[in-house]
């Protein structure tokens, strides 16, 4: 059983896995056990050049970016399971008892992130009900979104990045990952409000 899955593993997706990788040493992060179905082939960053994104080399690929996230993610919080060369076909069940089934396995996870893009082909079973017009975007373009408030879709179901609404910019989906991530981080503080930062050590 996973207390945390997130299915996605573009921009918003990783964004989220990192944030909440880097917040290990808190008390209540004591034996949460996080995944992230990391799945990259649709990702928009596939072909992707970044010349205006903070703190991004200009002239950056996005391929470039793909592999590092997922490198970077492994070297700095192993403990984050990656879960790669599986898609999502259907969730069931109910907060905080889900099942994630893929191509190939099937999950258990008490929690889970939806962040993969905003394409009109999503077919995910169990979350077809929430799917609506994109409010952002060009309507020839019929791209879609999960409804949701702040992020949140339902009990123990978040999106992000495009998919929660959002408009196709690196750093937008990027901070809607991370929120949802420290949106997270406060439900399992007791709802006590949380981000997590490294610091210089002095």
């Amino acid at each position: 059983m996973f207390d945390l899955l997130i299915i996605g593993g573009g921009v918003s997706g990783m964004s989220c896995a990192l944030v909440i990788g880097s917040a290990h040493k808190k008390p209540f992060m004591t034996d949460k056990k996080i995944g992230i179905i990391a799945h990259q082939k649709t990702s928009s960053l596939q072909e992707a050049l970044f010349n205006n994104a903070y703190g991004i080399a200009p002239g950056t690929l996005g391929t470039e970016l793909l592999v590092q996230s997922i490198q970077q993610l492994s070297d700095l919080y192993p403990h984050i399971e990656q879960i790669e060369g599986e898609k999502v076909m259907r969730i069931e069940g109910e907060f905080p008892n889900f099942q994630v089934i893929t191509n190939r396995n099937s999950y258990q996870t008490k929690t889970i992130v939806v962040a993969i893009g905003y394409s009109n082909t999503f077919d995910i079973e169990g979350l077809m009900e929430f799917v609506e017009t994109h409010k952002k975007a060009l309507a020839e373009k019929q791209r879609i979104q999960l409804k949701n408030t702040d992020h949140k879709v339902a009990d123990g179901i978040y999106v992000a990045g495009t998919l929660a609404g959002w408009r196709s910019q690196l750093s937008i989906a990027a901070g809607s990952g991370a929120a949802v991530a420290t949106d997270i981080l406060t439900l399992w503080n007791n709802g006590i409000q949380t981000q997590s930062h490294d610091k210089i050590q002095k």
